[in-house]
This record gives structure tokens, C-alpha cells and sequence, in this order.
């Protein structure tokens, strides 16, 4: 019999219970005579983290959906007072692991990527810092949470944020400006709070940084989200090269939207509506859609099919946006239940099935990797990560169709340019983040007025039409990966170019392509970034050349199209 998702069993864990469970392992572990002994020992300890993270996630799953279920809220709390704890004993292992006198040995079996992702665990917890991290955790909740709490009264309706997607499409320019007046009314009357929180954010990670010796928050941020054979130069110079042959193509794509929807100029918000017969809208309901979609996986290939029929079948789909409910869009694994989870907000845009292939992605390979030995492999760094979600958007184009209709080569065109123009902005995310945390002694407003010198460099047709608080460099204060994931966002450029080189070749070659990409999906988190790029048969966005290469078939591709008469 099926378990559904509502019987999944969530039973808070009780501390003093798993710390004496482990400190148990540990004392085995450290009376290890041979490999094998330890190797036990890894695996019992893997089981008392897998059940920890199984309800951890279970708590954030429910609470996302429902920010006002007040026993959810409770146990997100309970884990962000006390996750904090949990990492001073994983810190415990990773030291004897790192440490084993049977390493070599372990690195032969297990890969050399476990103990290169435990060197960075270690590098970034210290038990001096557990209770900046219960900060962290504490103000990340709260920027969440206040974003969720909108209820902004427009069209008759109360509406959440992320409930506003349908309106900023609207083919009357009208309709569009007053819904970012609203939207923008409410950031406007918070803007002191987002950036509060954040200022507190910028302090807590900057004193953990420097607690743990080292230089600043970035060389943490880095520490945190594993990069592995790259540095913040390469990342700098991977910047450069979007500026150069990306931002000129995207002000040209931005002059032929004018041209397009014919307006004079382009203002904030026109851009996201891309044609005066209408944007590209998936036909049907959500039922129709996820419907469509099971055709369309059971069509593409049998692990495909057999992905989302387990998906379906055990309701580990969230997606309709509802009051209350976080926004965004994420997928999450479930350990007990080997299950991933799919979080997303529809609102009537052609973004609800790029989510659908997006997190459909991601949920596709934790799936195909999900009975890897190592846990620490279930999942790829989050650079790689992005690649499976990116390029599965790419590898759905021939059955968009069931989506579209007849709109499928305004959603194509839409969805490449749309791939494009996110380059600029992705790394200017990056790049703020980097100024933030290199000089944490900035003001809340130095902070805007950063962004906005940002803005000029990578967004230079931006016009906020004199909108508060936008043009008051305060647009990031909807990017949750600022406030909850610092440096994360760069994943979605770097693993941008690789999908797009996956395109090409799925052009070229579908089924050579789709092995390959099988392939990585299979690795799940066994080699870093650049590893796992070679085992696709691609090359590293790192690479001088790559980028120019990459984008001169996307230029071609769009230059092929009378955008005018979609």
C-alpha cells in the first residue's frame, strides 16, 4: 500500500536521546581497529542523522505550506533554536572522519569528495559560534515569514505576494503599474523592517566569520556552499565576461520588447509582459497541467515516467499558491521515505510549468540518486544541482506543446530570451552580496545605494518609473536567497551555461544528450561542480571561451525569430 505525503509520521526527536545515541558511535569509532569497524560506525551514525534531518524537514515542509499552523511553527522554531546543537556533534564525527587512521582507505571506497565536504564542514562550525547561528536561523525565519504575511487588498481580492504573478502580465499597462504600486506599497511599509533584519544578518555572519578566524563572510559563504575547485577570482572573472557578452544582447532582447509591446520606454513593470496578444499562459487548470505533465515524463523516458508516477501517486506535490503559505518555489528530500518533495505557488503563468520542469529537475536526480551509500552524495553541491533543474526545463521543449498550443514558440522564445536576461541579474545578485560582506560596516541605505551602482553596471535598462521603494536600490528585498542562502545565487548562472550547452546538443543529438544527462543524475553529489560538468561531456562555464560560445548559439537561435508576430 501507497504511504501518502498527509501519513508521513512526524515525531519531534528528542536531543538528550540522539546526543547519547551518537556519543555512542563515537566512542566506537574511536575503538576502531580496523576499517571495517569504522565503516560501521559511519553507517550507524548516518542513520541518527537521517532520522534527525527526516523530521527536520517534515516540520519545514508543513510550516511552508502553512505559515498559521501554529504546531509547524513550533517545531521550524524548536529546529532553529536547536539545529545548531545537532551540528556541534555532526562536528564531532567529521573529526574523527577526517582524522581516521583508515582514511586512505575510505577515500577509495567512499570517493574523495566526502572528505573534501567534510574538510569544509569543519572549516565552518565551531562550537563559539552555535549561538549566532540560532540568530541566523531565528532572523531568516522572521524575513520569511513577514513576506508570507502579506495580505494587500487589489482587484477586490486580498492577495499574497506571490499571488500577484497573473496581474504583472496584464495586457493593460494599467493593470500593471497599479499592481506594483501595491505590491511596492507593502515593501514600501516594511522596507525599514527587511532591512533591519538583513543589517542584523550582515553583523551575526560577519562576527561568525571572524570568530572562526577567518578574513570575512564571504571566504564562509564559500566554506558553506562547497566550491570545490573554484575561487571568488574565477567567480569575479565569470562576472566580467557576463557583463561583456551578455549584458550588450540582453539591451538589445530589452529594445526588441519595446519595439514589441509598443511602448516608449520600457519601464519595470512592462517586463514581464513580453507581447500585446499575451504572454504565453498554459492551457487548464493545475489538475490539467500536472496531468499534462504525466504525459509528458511518461513520454520523455522510463525513468522519467516512473519518477512522476511515484511523485503522483504518494501527493508529493505542493503547488497551488494559497494565504498563508510561503512563496517560492523549492524541492526538498524526505530521508525515511526516500522521497523528494516539489513546493511551488501556480498563478497562471507560463512560470508554473517552468517550475513544474525546474523543481521536477531537481526532485528527478535526488530521485535517481537516492540509494547512493553515502548520504552526503544524495545531492550534488548546489552549483551542480542547478544543472539537473536548469537543463531539465531544456530537455521537456518537445512535448510543450501539451502546455501551450499554439503559443509554444512564443513560450520558447520567451523562455530563451528570459534564460539570457536572468544572467545579468543572477550575477548581480552575487556581486552585492560580495560588497555586503566584504564591507559589513555599510548602512542599511549605503547598502541600497550599492545595489543600485550594481544596477547601472548589469541592469543599465532598468526604470523603475519613479516607484518607491524600488528606486531606492531596495529590488533584492524580494530575493529570498539573499536573506536565507547567502551566495547561492551564482549556482543558477554557472549552471545557466551548462543547460544551455545542454540544449545545443539535445538539438543536435537527443538521445546522446539525455544519456549524458541521465549520467549526472545518477552521480548525484560524488564529484564537484567541475567533475560532474566533464562526466555530461560539457564544458565549465570557467572556461575562457565557453561563455562566448554558448551564447553565440542562443544569439543565433533568437535572431531567427520575428518576435514581432508571435
Amino acid at each position: 500500500m501507497v504511504t501518502k505525503f498527509k501519513d508521513y509520521e512526524y515525531k519531534r526527536p528528542d536531543l538528550d536521546v540522539l546526543t547519547e545515541a551518537v556519543n555512542k558511535v563515537l566512542k566506537a569509532f574511536d575503538k576502531s581497529e580496523s576499517v571495517e569497524d569504522e565503516k560501521q560506525a559511519i553507517f550507524d551514525y548516518n542513520a541518527l542523522m537521517n532520522k534527525f534531518y527526516n523530521m527536520s524537514t517534515l516540520a519545514s515542509i508543513r510550516a511552508s505550506i502553512d505559515t498559521n499552523d501554529k504546531f509547524y511553527d513550533e517545531e521550524r522554531n524548536f529546529y532553529d533554536e536547536f539545529s545548531p546543537n545537532v551540528s556541534e556533534l555532526d562536528n564531532k564525527f567529521k573529526k574523527r572522519l577526517a582524522g581516521s587512521k583508515f582514511r586512505d582507505q575510505l577515500e577509495k571506497e567512499f570517493g574523495s569528495q566526502l572528505f573534501a565536504l567534510t574538510d569544509n564542514a569543519l572549516k565552518e562550525f565551531d562550537p563559539s559560534i552555535m549561538e549566532l547561528m540560532k540568530e541566523e536561523n531565528r532572523l531568516t525565519t522572521e524575513y520569511s515569514k513577514l513576506l508570507a504575511s502579506a495580505q494587500i487588498d487589489f482587484d477586490g481580492k486580498t492577495l499574497s505576494l506571490t499571488e500577484f504573478g497573473k496581474y504583472m502580465i496584464d495586457s493593460d499597462r494599467e493593470v500593471r503599474k497599479n499592481a506594483t504600486l501595491a505590491v511596492q506599497g507593502f515593501m514600501g511599509e516594511n522596507l525599514d523592517k527587511i532591512d533591519t533584519i538583513y543589517d542584523n544578518l550582515v553583523k551575526v555572519r560577519d562576527k561568525m566569520a571572524k570568530t572562526l578566524g577567518l578574513k570575512d563572510f564571504v571566504e564562509l559563504g564559500y566554506i558553506r556552499m562547497n566550491r570545490i575547485g573554484y575561487d571568488r577570482d574565477m567567480v569575479e572573472n565569470f562576472r566580467k565576461q557576463i557583463e561583456a557578452h551578455v549584458v550588450p544582447i540582453v539591451s538589445d532582447l530589452k529594445r526588441r520588447q519595446k519595439e514589441r509591446i509598443g511602448v516608449d520606454s520600457l519601464k519595470s513593470y512592462d517586463s514581464a509582459f513580453e507581447f500585446n496578444n499575451g504572454n504565453p499562459i498554459p492551457k487548464g487548470s493545475t489538475k490539467e497541467i500536472m496531468e499534462k505533465g504525466a504525459k509528458m515524463y511518461k513520454e520523455l523516458s522510463p525513468e522519467t515516467d516512473e519518477f512522476y508516477t511515484y511523485m503522483i501517486e504518494r501527493d508529493l506535490f505542493d503547488v497551488e499558491a494559497k494565504k498563508g503559505k510561503e512563496g517560492g518555489g523549492y524541492c526538498t528530500y524526505i530521508n525515511d521515505y526516500k522521497s523528494p518533495f516539489i513546493f511551488s505557488n501556480f498563478n497562471g503563468t507560463q512560470g508554473d510549468v517552468e517550475v513544474l520542469t525546474h523543481e521536477a529537475g531537481h526532485a528527478f536526480q535526488v530521485y535517481s540518486s537516492r540509494d547512493v551509500v553515502v548520504p552526503e552524495y544524495i545531492w550534488p553541491t548546489m552549483e551542480a544541482a542547478e544543472i539537473h533543474s536548469m537543463s531539465m526545463e531544456f530537455f521537456t521543449y518537445p512535448w510543450m506543446e501539451l502546455f501551450f498550443e499554439e503559443d509554444t514558440d512564443k513560450f520558447k522564445f520567451s523562455h530563451v530570451s528570459g534564460a539570457l536576461e536572468f544572467l545579468p541579474y543572477g550575477v548581480a545578485i552575487d556581486e552585492f552580496q560580495h560588497v555586503v560582506y566584504e564591507n559589513p560596516e555599510l548602512t542599511p541605505e549605503e547598502r541600497r545605494n550599492e545595489w543600485k551602482k550594481i544596477e547601472e553596471k548589469y541592469l543599465p535598462e532598468t526604470d523603475y518609473d519613479g516607484i518607491e521603494p524600488l528606486i531606492h536600490g531596495s529590488l533584492w528585498h524580494r530575493q529570498g536567497h539573499v536573506f536565507a542562502a547567502p551566495f547561492y545565487y551564482i549556482d543558477y548562472t554557472l549552471a545557466q551555461v551548462v543547460a544551455l550547452q545542454f540544449w545545443k546538443r539535445a538539438n543536435e543529438d537527443f538521445e546522446g544528450a539525455w544519456k549524458d544527462y541521465l549520467t549526472i543524475c545518477k552521480l548525484g553529489g560524488s564529484l564537484p561542480f567541475g567533475e560532474i560538468v566533464k562526466s555530461a561531456n560539457l564544458l565549465s562555464p570557467f572556461e575562457d571561451g565557453t561563455l562566448e560560445s554558448t551564447i553565440a548559439h542562443v544569439k543565433d537561435f533568437l535572431n531567427t525569430i520575428d518576435d514581432k508576430n508571435l
